[in-house]
């Protein structure tokens, strides 16, 4: 996910071309890259908006993630879940700056690497980290009675283990040779991963988000059921019934929703991308994937009670005293 812009034109023995200009070239290489050669464009809008991106996102996630570190009733496995997931995206947002930073004042192919592998990592932990929340909502409404018990907390360490070091495998097989910097023939749309390399995440993606719909699929059944239930037992109209059933249905509508009209994009272009083509169409898939890294702690994080009460405690060093409180499960947040 490097992105600094070369463009290399076979008839100025290989020159860095302007982004500008890329434009009216037909016969070139149009792939994302850091830059090896001095400054001699001027910056690329495209760069701006990314670093803009994971400045925010940078802020909103360290908040979720320091709430949860210095708050003691938050050490659950659910908000340790949220909590990988934050940190995923702050890992991200300070990739995203960090890579505006060397692009244009430290270039090397060492930096291009690492800070390539170093962004593949965050953004691989924080699809997975969306992955394991799924499957502890799941779970949490599959084996109600005995989510709160010993094993949920050693799947949930489990899942944390494999989430992070499956991310870190993926992140360190470009500094570990996976690259295109001997052999511009098999690069992708983002230099300096080969495109065998963005095929693999990309279908790890795919697979991933099948694996999504189908929980929530699953979830959704199980919340109509209990909705049903509940209002079989409480006697409440069929108007009650709807309300809750479609509330239940509409977040995780907008859960996967944002989820998949964030990347979805940009893993179908890793797909079907040439390097050859302009890289525009690679800004114009990447940037909306930073987005959901931007709305993740909203989503998560910032409409949970307990963060909130959190919030208002830093802030506000007070929350009211009436207002009820108690700890609520996954399938609730």
């Amino acid at each position: 996910m490097n992105e600094s812009l070369v463009v290399n034109d076979s008839s100025a023995a290989g020159e860095p071309v302007p982004w500008m200009e890329a434009e009216s070239l037909n016969q070139h290489n149009s792939s994302l890259e850091l830059s090896t050669a001095p400054l001699e464009f001027p910056v690329n809008p495209w760069d701006i908006m990314l670093c803009m991106s994971g400045t925010v996102i940078a802020c909103e996630n360290a908040i979720v993630v320091a709430i949860i570190f210095y708050t003691p009733t938050l050490r659950t496995p659910m908000f340790a879940l949220i909590g990988s997931l934050a940190t995923a995206d702050l890992l991200a947002g300070m990739g995203l700056i960090l890579n505006f930073v060397f692009q244009y004042v430290i270039s090397s192919e060492t930096i291009s690497l690492i800070t390539v592998g170093f962004l593949v990592a965050s953004f691989t932990a924080s699809i997975s980290s969306l992955l394991a929340i799924t499957v502890d909502r799941y779970f949490s409404l599959y084996n109600a009675l005995t989510y709160f018990s010993d094993k949920t907390l050693q799947y949930v360490h489990l899942m944390l283990i494999v989430t992070w070091g499956v991310s870190l495998l993926l992140g360190l097989l470009p500094v570990l040779g996976w690259n295109c910097l001997h052999e511009p023939a098999s690069c992708s749309i983002v230099r300096p991963l080969t495109r065998s390399n963005v095929m693999l995440l990309a279908t790890s993606f795919f697979a991933i988000f099948v694996l999504m719909l189908t929980l929530y699929f699953k979830i959704c059944k199980i919340v109509c059921r209990h909705a049903h239930q509940i209002a079989l037992q409480q006697h409440f109209f069929a108007t009650s019934h709807y309300v809750a059933t479609k509330k239940g249905v509409s977040t995780l509508a907008i859960i996967l929703g944002t989820f998949g009209a964030s990347w979805l994009p940009f893993a179908i272009y890793c797909l079907v991308g040439e390097r050859e083509y302009p890289s525009v169409y690679t800004y114009a898939t990447l940037l909306p994937a930073t987005y959901n890294s931007m709305i993740n702690p909203i989503i998560y994080a910032y409409r949970n009670t307990e963060i909130q009460r959190s919030i208002y405690m830093l802030l506000c060093g007070c929350f009211q005293a009436n207002g009820s409180y108690r700890s609520r499960s996954p399938s609730e947040v």
